[in-house]
């Protein structure tokens, strides 16, 4: 198991990015969460095995149809397994 964090930046807030994040984050069953940052971008952590992340990742790279997203940075390290769903945070 495997945790990336990310920062997406561009047209994410305002857009119902959090959602859509959390509803693939569902569907790719990863724990973690989603949440809004007050320099206007959005921050991400999530838990899963390394090929859910992955497509994770494409998914924050594009954003829901609503968003523009113009930067993606992410890091990665082992699951630390201290998350039992993925949920928005609010900052």
């Amino acid at each position: 198991m495997k945790r990336l964090e990310a920062n997406i930046r561009g047209r994410v807030q305002g857009v119902s990015f959090r959602y859509y994040t959390q509803v693939e984050a569902s569907r790719l069953e990863l724990t973690g969460w989603v949440r809004n940052e007050r320099d206007g971008s959005v921050s991400v952590v999530a838990e899963g095995t390394e090929l859910d992340l992955e497509l994770f990742l494409t998914f924050l790279k594009n954003g829901p149809r609503s968003a523009h997203v113009e930067q993606v940075s992410n890091s990665w390290s082992d699951a630390v397994m201290e998350f039992k769903d993925f949920s928005i945070r609010w900052a």
